[in-house]
């Protein structure tokens, strides 16, 4: 199949998973064409199966803003036309499935069906939002197949937007042969002294991510034993996270990373995965860290309890709760006989439910069922 992928190319969830289906398909000999702003971040290599087509955008003195919507419209249009493009697969609802519509319709009476996979914020924050709810609902009705990434997105779509299509749960995924145990991996000993342990956070520091309540589950786990802390990533909550270091005095175990691509081999180097999130609507970070057979302390919220097990591969703490969620830390961190097995049996549930070679399969079985319609 020659299939057309829209995704924001950033470090989120959204763009990561778009991106690794992207690569997935290509391996299994599908053309893939990329139509974004920018390139995907997790695209390091080129290949012949996949490709990229940048939306280039008009500066006028007349728009406030350009009108990106419409620029990626036209540039779906062209892909669709000039590569013969079999169908698109857009990756969070606003405006990519908008954008996929115009397309759609300015490319009749040939057929270009479009897949529409929602993954949390285009539906809990920005579809919510009154100003944006019609066309959101309106560009999922019209798409021609609608997944989620979890029950319960799907269970909100249809409760808060009132969606009437079926909404088919494909969940998210990771290549286990990439995230997996590796020593070596990562020189722990860069990080970190033999005696200490080592916590992560990985995110994109905005405020649903809680940077505050990463600084302070780790203030409290530091109290206790000699640990040092990895925060991978960035974004606007990341100066607030270094202003708590700094008046904590924890400049020397407080390490910001910035946006990394190996994210694997750091994960190799954790104890624990820190992800005290105000919401997920599935939890990428912590199935990769589960992969990785490093157990994630989470929030109880959203996708988190349909991934992890509380207390089997990982701990579930209502968000918030920071005291409750450094004691489950430390009940991992102190205990090396139960890290382990909770290590063990976070790999395996990744291996049992979340490889990408089974996932794949849907999307390729959900692709055929769209085309045969």
């Amino acid at each position: 199949m020659r299939i057309g992928i829209t995704c924001y190319p950033t470090y989120g969830g959204s763009g990561v998973v778009a991106t690794e289906l992207g690569l997935e398909l290509a391996a299994r000999g599908h053309d893939v064409h990329f139509i974004s702003y920018a390139m995907p971040v997790r695209i390091t290599e080129a290949s012949e199966r996949i490709h990229f087509h940048e939306v280039e955008m008009v500066n006028y003195p007349l728009f406030d803003h350009p009108p990106y919507t419409l620029a990626l419209a036209t540039q779906m249009c062209n892909v669709a036309r000039n590569e013969s493009l079999d169908l698109l697969h857009v990756h969070y609802a606003i405006p990519h499935s908008v954008s996929a519509y115009l397309a759609r319709a300015m490319l009749r009476p040939h057929r270009l069906p479009f897949v529409t996979t929602l993954h949390g914020t285009d539906i809990t924050l920005v579809g919510m939002d009154r100003s944006y709810l019609p066309i959101t609902r309106f560009s999922i009705e019209e798409s021609d197949a609608v997944t989620a990434i979890s029950e319960y997105l799907k269970r909100i779509t249809a409760e808060q937007l009132e969606v009437q299509r079926p909404v088919e749960v494909i969940p998210n995924f990771v290549n286990c042969d990439v995230f997996r145990p590796a020593d070596g991996a990562c020189r722990r000993d860069d990080f970190a002294k033999p005696e200490e342990k080592v916590l992560v956070h990985l995110s994109n520091f905005r405020p649903v991510k809680r940077i505050p309540d990463v600084i302070d589950v780790f203030t409290l786990v530091r109290k206790e034993i000699p640990a040092k802390l990895l925060m991978i990533g960035d974004g606007p909550d990341r100066t607030i996270g270094e202003w708590m270091v700094r008046e904590r005095k924890l400049t020397q175990d407080v390490l910001f990373l910035g946006k990394q691509s190996q994210v694997q081999d750091l994960l190799n180097c954790a104890d624990v995965l820190l992800l005290p999130s105000e919401i997920e609507s599935f939890g990428l970070v912590a199935l990769e860290a589960m992969a990785c057979a490093v157990p994630p302390v989470c929030s109880r919220v959203g996708g988190l309890p349909e991934v992890v097990r509380d207390g089997v591969d990982g701990f579930l703490v209502q968000p918030h709760d920071v005291q409750t969620m450094a004691a489950r830390t430390l009940e991992i961190l102190t205990n090396p006989e139960r890290r382990e097995e909770m290590g063990r049996a976070a790999r395996q549930r990744a291996l049992s439910q979340f490889c990408s070679g089974s996932i794949i399969q849907l999307y390729e079985k959900l692709y055929e069922r769209v085309l045969s319609q």
